[in-house]
C-alpha cells in the first residue's frame, strides 16, 4: 500500500511544538522529511524531561519521529548550496520554515531565493503574528497569541468559590494558539498548495499566523461582538460555563463531565441522577436560572463518587463523562481500539510507546520509522545522497558547515 503523502518531500526548517507538530502529521501520512538543525543549537525540546531508554527527550521523539535530521550551519559557506541541491535537485520541493520574517531571506534561503532554483517550489513560513502588519517582528509564545486572539477573556470562571474576588485562570494545559491555530492550519495551507499545484504546476508561499488562526477559532465569540454588540465574559455562554454544561466535583473529589445539552439529553441525564423534576429548569438559559440549577447538579453529583456515576452513566447515552487523568485516558478501550498508543522504534533498539496518528484513511497504515533522532544523524547519509564524494563531505565537517 502507498502512503496517502509518499510523493511528498518536506525540507523542514522548524523548531520546537508548532512546526515539528505539523510535519510530524505529515510524516505519519508518509511524506518524507529532512529536518535542518543547526549544529551546537540544541532547542528546549531536546532538553525536557522525561528522558527514553536511548537518552533523548521523549517530547523530541515523538514531534520529530521518522524524520531524518541533516546538521548544517546555516551561516557557514556552502551551507547555501546544499539547501539547493537538496531543492533543486533531490525533489524536496516543499519547504516549512519557523523563523521571524526575513531571517531565512538574510541566510540566502528564503522564497525568492530557492524559487529562482525550483519554480515550482511550496514555501510554509509559520509564524506568531505573520509575514505583514505592525506585530510581524513582535516575539511571542502561546499564550500570547490566546490573549490578543479575545479567546482568554471569557475562559475560567467569573466568581471565586465564596463569592468574593474573580477568578484568575491558569493558561490552558495545552498549545491550543501553536498546535490547533497553527500547527492545523500549516498542515491544511501546504495541501492546499500541494493540490493547486498537482493541477496547474504553480507552486506558492503559504503563511501562516498563529494569531490568526487563533482569532479564526474565536469565530463564534466573534459574531457574538460582530453582530450582537457584546464580548463574551466568563461563564456567560452556552459553552464556557453559563449553563449546566460544566464539570462537577464527585464525592471522591474527581471531576464528571456534563455536556447533556440537547433536550433529549437533558432529559436523560436528570433521570439518570434521579432529579427529573430539573428538566424544565434546564430549557432555559439565563445566567441567573442555571447558576441556581447548576447548584442543584452540584449537591447531586458531589454524593456519588467518580466509579459510581462512571457505572450509572455507562447505562445513559447522554453525553456525561469522567474527566480521566493522561495515564487513564491512554488506557481507556476507546484510545485502545483507534490504535492511539503506539511502539515506535528506538535507533538503539527497542521501542517507545506514543501517541499515534490521529488521521485515519483507507488502505493506509501509519508507518512510525524510528523515533526523533540524534542532531545530524543522518547527515553524511543525506550528503552522499545529493552526490558529494567522501572527500568533499569530509571538508565540510572539517569547516563546520555540517555536523553528526
Amino acid at each position: 500500500m502507498t502512503a496517502p503523502l509518499a510523493h511528498l518531500k518536506i525540507l523542514d526548517f522548524s523548531t520546537l511544538l508548532p512546526g515539528p507538530y505539523a510535519t510530524m502529521l505529515l510524516a505519519d501520512l508518509g511524506a518524507e522529511i529532512i529536518r535542518v538543525e543547526a549544529p551546537g543549537q540544541p532547542e528546549l525540546t531536546r532538553l525536557m524531561p522525561p528522558f527514553g531508554a536511548d537518552g533523548q527527550s521523549a517530547y523530541h521523539a515523538v514531534l520529530n519521529r521518522s524524520k531524518r535530521s541533516l546538521g548544517l550551519n546555516l551561516k557557514a559557506a556552502g551551507a547555501v548550496e546544499i539547501v539547493q541541491k537538496l531543492v533543486a535537485e533531490q525533489g524536496y520541493n516543499i519547504v516549512v520554515e519557523q523563523f521571524r520574517p526575513g531571517v531565512m531571506a538574510r541566510l540566502g534561503v528564503g522564497y525568492a531565493a530557492l524559487k529562482a532554483r525550483c519554480p515550482h517550489l511550496i514555501y510554509c513560513s509559520l509564524t506568531g503574528y505573520g509575514q505583514t502588519g505592525p506585530y510581524r517582528d513582535r516575539a511571542g509564545h502561546d499564550l500570547n497569541y490566546l490573549a490578543l486572539s479575545g479567546l482568554l477573556s471569557y475562559y475560567g470562571r467569573d466568581y471565586a468559590e465564596d463569592g468574593a474576588d474573580v477568578v484568575t485562570p491558569p493558561p490552558l494545559p495545552m498549545q491550543v494558539a501553536d498546535v490547533g491555530a497553527g500547527s492545523l492550519h500549516l498542515v491544511i495551507g501546504l495541501l492546499a498548495a500541494v493540490i493547486r499545484r498537482s493541477v496547474t504546476g504553480e507552486g506558492g508561499m503559504v503563511d501562516i499566523a498563529m494569531h490568526d488562526g487563533a482569532l479564526a477559532w474565536n469565530n463564534l465569540g466573534a459574531a457574538t461582538a460582530l453582530v450582537g454588540g457584546v464580548s463574551p465574559t466568563p461563564e456567560s455562554t452556552l459553552l464556557n460555563g453559563g449553563s449546566f454544561y460544566d464539570l462537577y466535583t464527585t464525592k471522591d473529589d474527581r471531576l464528571l463531565a456534563v455536556g447533556s445539552l440537547e433536550p433529549h439529553f437533558w432529559q436523560g441525564f436528570c433521570q439518570a441522577i434521579g432529579r427529573a423534576d430539573l428538566v424544565p429548569q434546564g430549557l432555559t438559559f439565563g445566567l441567573s436560572q442555571q447558576r441556581v440549577l447548576k447548584e442543584e447538579i452540584r449537591a447531586v453529583i458531589r454524593a456519588k463518587t467518580l466509579e459510581e456515576w462512571s457505572a450509572i452513566f455507562a447505562e445513559h447515552d447522554v453525553c456525561v463523562e469522567p474527566v480521566l487523568t493522561t495515564a487513564e485516558a491512554l488506557d481507556h478501550p476507546q484510545t485502545q481500539a483507534r490504535h492511539m498508543v503506539v511502539d515506535v522504534p528506538l535507533a538503539a533498539g527497542g521501542v517507545q510507546p506514543q501517541v499515534g496518528a490521529p488521521i485515519k484513511i483507507s488502505n493506509h497504515t501509519p508507518h512510525y520509522r524510528f523515533t526523533g533522532p540524534t542532531p545530524g544523524a543522518h547527515t553524511h547519509e543525506i550528503l552522499t545522497e545529493l552526490g558529494y564524494n567522501a572527500s568533499a563531505i569530509d571538508a565540510f565537517y572539517q569547516d563546520g558547515v555540517v555536523a553528526s
